[in-house]
């Protein structure tokens, strides 16, 4: 977990959280600071400071997180094989209705 070491910037954050975009990470902060998993602190500061740390809640994510990482990496080959298989089986003009989007964001890493 990118957080896991202490507070980062965001600058730092989305060059520890590889392939996210700005706008994603951006996207998702405030989601992750409503939930209690992150929080954000604003130093007044010129320039603008901001640092976003993990709270004690979002601490608990760490084995859950490891875990699904662990998982991902012993069954990536089933996973990218499974949907190969199913993109064979889905006509064209399924896919471009986005029948398969809900499975085609996710990314392995």
């Amino acid at each position: 977990m990118a957080l896991s070491g202490g507070p980062l910037r965001f600058g730092e954050l989305r060059e520890a959280v590889d392939g996210i975009s700005g706008k994603v990470l951006a996207d998702t902060l405030p989601d992750l600071e409503r939930d209690g998993s992150v929080d954000r602190t604003a130093y007044d500061e010129m320039p603008p400071r901001l640092e976003y740390e993990l709270t004690t809640l979002g601490c608990t994510l760490r084995g859950p997180l490891t875990a699904l990482g662990r998982w991902a990496e012993k069954y990536i080959e089933d996973v990218m094989s499974a949907r190969e298989s199913c993109d064979k089986r889905l006509a064209p003009d399924a896919l471009t209705r986005g029948c398969l989007s809900m499975v085609s964001g996710l990314r392995w890493a």
